[in-house]
């Protein structure tokens, strides 16, 4: 009934009275959630589809892992609204709209006794509302981040190239509909089209039409010459754009297979053009004369292309499989890659001695062109697989899923920090290859999987007694020393956890995955970021609250990691208990003199064929862990 309620930021960090910033529910369309400056809009959601609000892909992903979205229909006095659940009923969640206009979501740490935040928009300027202007599209992992849609142009291009945006984008050629003003398709013109573009934040301002019976969405905007784009969602309906289009920023994947279709002429969809007969009979003779050409030379030297094939690296006559020489050798690694000379990534120089590049075709032949047999797993880069260079060493190949958003930036980042890094204890990167719209990198094979895969198994927790978790946990620390201290570029895993801890054949571990790590200056000593990366519990509370994170942030991990590796269980393993993490659980043992309790009883299981001495060091171990969280805390 015209009441619309919202949440009002304080006036600064320590004034509560009312601030610059509102943030509340937009009814009109498909509802979203909005954020205000005054009256200015500075943020939306995107419009809600029943399961997650389309202009934030990670969503689904919070809705999992804490609760639920629902939209509650409309009762006989109009009203709609938004309520939420936690998955746990026990957890204790908030939301605030912060003086600075930010929203966050935070959940309670009852370890901790603090609010951990979990989510936080707008957290780039891409999700600033209309950054590029109407009919441009803002693009975070782009630089420049915004550039027009397609079909449309700069308004005022110096403007643009200086990188103010704010005007925006026009069409370069009219519509038919506003070219003439009588039907489209008739006098001399052809008809408008579509352009349909994936993985798009949907832009502001639609209207949700319900098409006459027999009539399409896309019929309903033809119909209408102020109708600009159309988009058929599930859970929102036909939804209808008029005027210009604005707020719209590309995603690196789709969260729930977004189609936006723009109104364009038909001269910008390569448009039908009539072709006379002579310039067909001429293109057809010109053809049949090439095709004959061919066949003839191909029959004129097929024994010298036979014999070519033979010594070529790549298979190239009869054979699908692809030939591979011995990736040593310049053909495998750089001639055929085109970047011998190395390349640049995001201002890096990465030459080919430090990385060497791998052709597509050899990797696809050493990976039995990426058969389900050699899959290893599938991470949020993409999946992963077995693969064997011709002499005969085995590696795994990590490719970059097309529909992977985090991983087009960790596979910059993981080619610039591993490339640069040697040590026992972190994974060798051995190259990568990047070609066309594929890149991959290809690490040495791990063959005994990850920590995890041992520590929080029951049947398998008992193959590592504690001479070896002792062994792992000093590799780890050795690698961690070597990123931090001793390495020629100071680095901040920002991501160390069981899963990331590989082991090859001797159970060493190595510290892998480095697409989230930052590189530190030579008298930097933290730094402070607006988009908190990594896996909760495992992340330190200065840098889960406020994005600030350093080397302690690491060590934070590390500890927690420690912990796992003496109890044998995971940290989120407590949640249903009345602990909050295990380190709530451990910190509450050692208070009450019982800190033994924490360690595996796997390890105790193996006490008759050992020592004392080896419970000691357990022991000694445990207090010295307990120890240093004490201080922390």
């Amino acid at each position: 009934m015209g009441d619309n309620h919202a949440f009002a930021s304080w006036k600064s960090a320590s004034d509560p009275s009312v601030g610059n910033y509102t943030l509340g529910v937009d009814p009109d369309g498909a509802p979203q959630i909005i954020i205000w400056e005054h009256r200015k809009r500075r943020w939306r959601s995107g419009q809600w589809n029943s399961v997650i609000f389309t202009g934030v892909p990670d969503t689904a992903n919070l809705a999992s892992f804490a609760y639920g979205f629902r939209l509650s229909p409309p009762e006989s006095d109009g009203t709609m609204y938004f309520t939420y659940s936690p998955a746990n009923p026990s957890d204790l969640l908030r939301f605030r709209i912060r003086w600075d206009g930010h929203e966050e979501q935070l959940i309670w740490s009852e370890g901790n006794k603090s609010w951990t935040v979990m989510q936080r928009q707008p957290d780039d300027e891409c999700e600033l509302y209309n950054h590029c202007g109407d009919f441009g599209v803002c693009n975070k992992l782009e630089s420049p981040k915004c550039r027009c849609m397609d079909g449309f142009v700069p308004k005022h291009v110096e403007q643009w190239n200086r990188g103010n945006w704010s005007d925006g984008c026009v069409r370069r050629t009219k519509l038919q509909c506003e070219r003439n003003s009588s039907v489209a398709g008739q006098n001399g013109g052809s008809e408008d089209g579509f352009k349909r573009f994936k993985c798009m934040k949907l832009p502001d301002s639609a209207d949700v039409v319900t098409p006459r019976q027999s009539e399409s969405c896309e019929k309903r905007c033809l119909q209408n010459c102020s109708c600009t784009a159309y988009a058929e969602i599930t859970g929102i309906g036909c939804m209808i754009w008029s005027g210009n289009l604005v707020d719209v920023q590309e995603f690196n994947k789709d969260p729930s297979t977004l189609l936006l279709h723009i109104r364009l002429a038909d001269s910008e969809l390569g448009g039908k053009r009539a072709i006379s007969n002579a310039v067909i009979i001429v293109v057809v003779v010109v053809g049949s004369f090439v095709l004959a050409i061919s066949a003839w030379l191909f029959w004129r030297f097929k024994g010298e292309l036979e014999a070519l094939c033979k010594d070529s690296p790549i298979s190239c006559c009869k054979s699908s499989k692809v030939k591979i020489t011995d990736p040593s050798s310049r053909e495998f690694s750089m001639d055929l890659s085109g970047l011998s000379e190395g390349f640049v990534i995001d201002g890096s120089q990465v030459n080919s001695a430090d990385l060497p590049m791998y052709n597509f075709n050899a990797v696809a032949a050493a990976t039995d062109n990426f058969s389900e047999e050699n899959k290893l797993g599938q991470g949020g880069f993409g999946p992963v697989y077995k693969g064997k260079l011709p002499g005969g060493q085995d590696i795994a190949v990590k490719r970059l899923s097309r529909k992977s958003g985090q991983g087009d930036e960790e596979f910059k980042n993981e080619i610039i920090m591993i490339a640069k890094l040697q040590h026992r204890s972190l994974v060798r990167l051995l190259g990568c290859c990047i070609e066309g719209e594929e890149k991959m990198l290809l690490y040495e094979y791990m063959p005994n999987k990850s920590l995890d895969f041992f520590l929080f198994d029951p049947e398998k927790q008992g193959l590592l007694d504690w001479t070896k978790r002792f062994s792992i946990i000093e590799g780890i620390a050795r690698g961690l020393l070597y990123l931090h201290r001793d390495s020629r570029l100071r680095i901040i895993h920002r991501d160390l956890k069981a899963s990331n801890i590989l082991l090859d054949e001797e159970m060493n571990p190595k510290i892998s995955d480095f697409g989230m790590a930052r590189i530190f200056g030579g008298n930097q000593n933290e730094a402070n970021t607006v988009r908190v990366v990594g896996t909760y519990g495992y992340m330190s509370p200065e840098y889960a609250m406020e994005g600030l994170f350093s080397i302690k942030s690491d060590v934070y991990s590390f500890g927690v990691l420690l912990l796992e590796i003496v109890t044998g269980r995971r940290n989120t393993s407590f949640r249903t208990t009345d602990y909050s993490s295990l380190i709530g659980y451990a910190w509450q043992l050692w208070k009450e003199g019982k800190a033994m309790d924490l360690i595996d009883p796997k390890i105790w299981e193996s006490r008759s064929s050992v020592d004392n001495d080896y419970f000691s060091e357990v022991h000694d171990t445990s207090e010295v862990l307990l120890e240093a969280k004490g201080a922390s805390i």
